[in-house]
């Protein structure tokens, strides 16, 4: 094969239009380059509307990342750039296929259009109507390019003539509305026609002014309106950009969505949906002018999209269906998702569909109390015109089954199937093992990251909350990473999360931050950490220094915040503190208490987050900083081994959780301290029957612990327990996605009797980065993997494999066992190495480069390897 540039992205995306940033960073592969072979260099090349050329070199091998060379773009900048490597060994490849780059709005005063509300004041409280919104615009001339630039107070659909615009759904997606909406940039030169053409939209209040949130709940929490912000742009061949003016072309309309919450549903009365309304021709004269309310009278920040949107990313047909006595039919899609049904159906005008929804069944009926207020139940009126097909626009549900009620006749094959929403995020990452409950954990731990992964990373998609709270992600960022190409997702939360951290440094619980009945404070240890360790998992993960130093002021104030509240004795003992959350003796409707102490939690990760900080400043060559919070850290650890490192038994500290945060964030400096932490680990769990003893925070460090320090056997123990609770548990109950609690499912087929249950939250998921990293054997060495460690550790497996896209191309690693025959297959990207240690008696290691490479030995598990 021949060597060659692929892969060319500008920030985190393929699809670089209406970029952000005036300086997008620059990332591609490599492809063909023969085994020992590397990038010396690149030139890339920029090519601008007028077909005026420019070039610049990068001197390096980096090519993840890389500065952009060209002068900054300004608004609306349209480029086309392509990249050629020159190799080490004095080839150069051919020219990429090249990018198109353009800029979006990158000032506030590139906004002229004003919002444009059907319902600048809710006109009652309670779940409220959707609006229709269109305008005809005139139009004539040659056009080299046109785009829409768009937004909303609410969630919108858009349409051109009739068409709609893009196949997201749920626009522009939650943010911190108080100080920024994420904007959507969309192509449509081949949309446009001579004459009249028309843009319509639908708009729903969503998050901006729905319920949302639990304890009742809140309404109206960014303001009373529900308005569009729509900008035409339009070039013309000599390159000048005419904003077409539409404010005063507006008009409105009630429309058939008579209901629209996200928690409670949509409905939607067919016979109420003008025909043609979107399109050239329609009379609009009896349809109402909307107000006009100018974007600068808001004080949120207009920014284009760094995610990629929410879209349906699959759909799933019903794997039973069955009619109940009570008239309803039930489907069972075999899954549990985040998502809505799309149905065909026929029917008498005036007639109603109710579509119900449930995650699990639970004494044969819909399982619907762990939903509380979120009452999920969409209602379709037919239009009577014959066969009718609708999906909602304006809600999403969690469930694998749904129930019809009032069905008009039989039920035939593609009549009803369940759409999965989700960001269109690109799965990079795979498991699997000889043991297929294993493969099966792994499964539903990627399809809880789908299912919450909808705009920003939320702990559940269901019930009335699908918040993003901070401890949830923290824990569970490294195998976000993994499974799907996140950053861009977690890079725009962190936006959110710094706007929402108060100026004392203190970061709330969840982000976007409401005011909510749990609203206990802003000082929970691991869950405002988040603000420290999500960047630096993206920098070890992506190779993104630019994450670290454009958090950096968040990162510094958090651990500052927490060095504040620590006492005389250097030991935070004050404030209110989730703790070891969910730890499985906690009472159903008390998930705070732990066998852990909630202060000693707070200060390891005072410990934690402190170092982390100080090697973010190395990173970023700030040699003062990296001084100071590396003496927090010494001084912090000091304090903490006095008072939490008791005897023997290891005092407070010996809890499961105690331990594995004292081995997992290496808070012990004495070796032989940290083995015999590692050896009562092992005897907990043994103690225990290898049955989970770990809440949120231990969780995600205690295999890592148990095999850090030669205790791989009570580990694999531990992940292949099948009772309750464990991690298996919930796989041999039926489980599709991972569990909120561990037992939310009771062995006798009852839900948890606690008012906080969910058959869909990743964060004890995060045991997959284990799987990965231990198990398979596959793990960053540098950022970026620019260097690999490939150490697997067998246990009682007899293969496991893992594939990952790494920033550099596609990492595999594969092995199977015979006895105590060992093979081991890795695959290293181009440009980068891996050190491989083979799981034998002497821990055999060596360094390969870019390729393919297989090992053989004779088994025996080492004392622990580094991960």
């Amino acid at each position: 094969m021949t060597a060659r540039v692929v892969a060319l992205r500008a920030e985190y995306r393929a699809d670089a239009l209406g970029l952000g940033s005036a300086r997008p960073r620059l990332s591609w592969r490599l492809e063909g380059v023969a085994p020992g072979v590397d990038q010396a260099a690149a030139e890339l090349e920029l090519t601008d509307d007028e077909g005026r050329v420019q070039r610049a070199e990068s001197p390096t091998p980096d090519r993840v990342l890389v500065d952009w060379p060209f002068a900054p773009l300004v608004s609306r900048q349209a480029v086309a750039v392509r990249i050629r490597a020159r190799l080490d060994d004095g080839t150069t490849t051919g020219w990429s296929e090249p990018l198109a780059v353009e800029a979006g709005l990158l000032a506030p005063t590139d906004w002229t259009e004003p919002f444009v509300s059907p319902s600048p004041a809710a006109s009652r409280s309670g779940v409220r109507p959707g609006f229709l919104l269109r305008a005809a615009v005139p139009l004539d001339g040659e056009v080299r390019r046109a785009r829409i630039r768009a937004t909303a107070h609410g969630v919108f659909t858009l349409a051109l003539n009739g068409e709609p615009v893009a196949d997201s759904v749920l626009d522009p997606a939650w943010t911190s509305y108080r100080s920024r909406i994420r904007a959507q940039t969309y192509d449509v030169t081949d949309r446009l026609r001579r004459g009249e053409n028309v843009l319509a939209a639908q708009v729903a209040d969503g998050w901006y002014r729905g319920h949302i949130g639990f304890d009742g709940g809140l309404w109206d929490v960014y303001g009373p309106d529900v308005a569009l912000l729509a900008q035409l742009e339009i070039t013309r061949p000599d390159g000048r950009v005419e904003v077409v003016p539409l404010g005063d072309r507006w008009r409105s309309s009630a429309g058939p969505v008579t209901a629209a919450g996200l928690y409670e549903g949509e409905s939607f009365d067919a016979r109420l949906l003008p025909a043609g309304w979107d399109a050239p021709g329609f009379d609009d004269t009896g349809w109402e002018r909307p107000a006009l309310l100018p974007s600068s009278d808001f004080p949120a920040v207009l920014e284009p999209a760094l995610d990629p949107p929410i879209r349906v990313v699959g759909e799933l047909a019903p794997v039973a269906v069955e009619r109940r006595p009570n008239g309803r039919i039930r489907l069972d899609f075999g899954q549990n998702i985040a998502g809505r049904l799309r149905v065909e159906v026929e029917g008498p005008r005036g007639h109603a569909v109710r579509l119900h929804h449930a995650e699990v069944l639970e004494h044969d009926e819909l399982g619907t109390r762990p939903l509380r207020a979120a009452t999920a139940v969409d209602t379709y009126v037919l239009a009577g015109t014959g066969r009718e097909r609708w999906a909602p626009a304006f809600t999403i549900h969690g469930f694998r089954y749904a129930e019809l009620e009032d069905w008009p006749g039989g039920l035939a094959d593609g009549d009803v199937v369940a759409q999965v929403i989700s960001s269109d995020l690109r799965p990079t990452g795979g498991f699997a093992a000889s043991d297929p409950l294993l493969t099966r954990l792994h499964e539903n731990v990627v399809w809880s990251m789908r299912g919450n992964f909808v705009g920003l990373p939320t702990d559940c998609p269901n019930r009335d909350e699908r918040l993003g709270w901070t401890g949830d992600i923290q824990i569970f960022a490294p195998t976000a990473a993994f499974l799907f190409d996140s950053a861009g997702t977690l890079v725009s939360w962190l936006r959110d999360l710094a706007a929402e951290q108060r100026s004392d440094g203190a970061v709330p619980d969840y982000v976007p931050w409401l005011p909510l009945g749990f609203s206990h404070g802003f000082e929970s240890a691991a869950w405002g950490d988040a603000a420290v360790v999500v960047p630096w998992t993206l920098y070890e993960r992506f190779g993104d220094a630019g994450v670290l130093g454009a958090q950096w002021p968040s990162m510094r104030a958090w651990v500052e915040h927490c060095a504040a509240l620590a006492g005389p004795d250097g030991l935070i003992r004050t404030g209110t503190q989730l703790g070891d959350w969910l730890d499985p003796t906690a009472p159903p409707d008390r998930p705070a208490e732990a066998r852990t102490d909630k202060y000693l939690v707070a200060n390891a990760y005072l410990v934690h987050s402190a170092r982390l900080v100080a090697r973010a400043a190395a990173v970023l060559g700030r040699p003062d900083d990296e001084v100071r919070f590396t003496g927090l850290a010494d001084r912090t650890l000091a304090a903490f081994l006095a008072a939490y490192r008791g005897g023997n038994d290891f005092g407070p500290l010996g809890t499961a959780t105690g331990l594995s945060l004292a081995i997992g964030f290496d808070l012990l400096p004495d070796e032989a301290d940290r083995v015999a932490a590692g050896a009562r680990l092992a005897e907990l769990a043994a103690e225990g029957g290898y049955r989970i003893q770990t809440g949120f925070v231990g969780t995600p460090l205690i295999l890592d612990a148990l095999a850090a320090t030669g205790q791989i056997d009570a580990a694999y123990r531990l992940l292949l327990e099948r009772g309750c609770p464990s991690w298996l548990y919930q796989v041999v109950m039926g489980a599709t996605t991972t569990w909120e609690r561990w037992d939310s499912m009771l062995p006798d087929g009852s839900i948890n009797p606690g008012g906080m249950t969910s058959f869909n939250h990743y964060a004890f998921g995060a045991v997959a980065d284990f799987l990965h990293r231990r198990v398979a054997g596959l793990a960053p060495a540098a950022p970026g993997y620019r260097e690999l460690l490939v150490a697997p550790q067998p246990g009682p497996l007899e293969s496991a494999s893992a594939a990952l896209e790494t920033p550099y191309g596609p990492a595999s690693v594969a092995w199977r066992r015979n006895g105590d025959d060992f093979l081991l297959d890795v695959v290293v990207p181009t440009g980068t190495t891996a050190t491989v240690v083979l799981p034998d008696a002497a821990g055999t290691r060596s360094v390969v480069g870019a390729g393919a490479h297989r090992f053989a030995t004779t088994l025996s598990e080492p004392a622990g390897v580094p991960a």
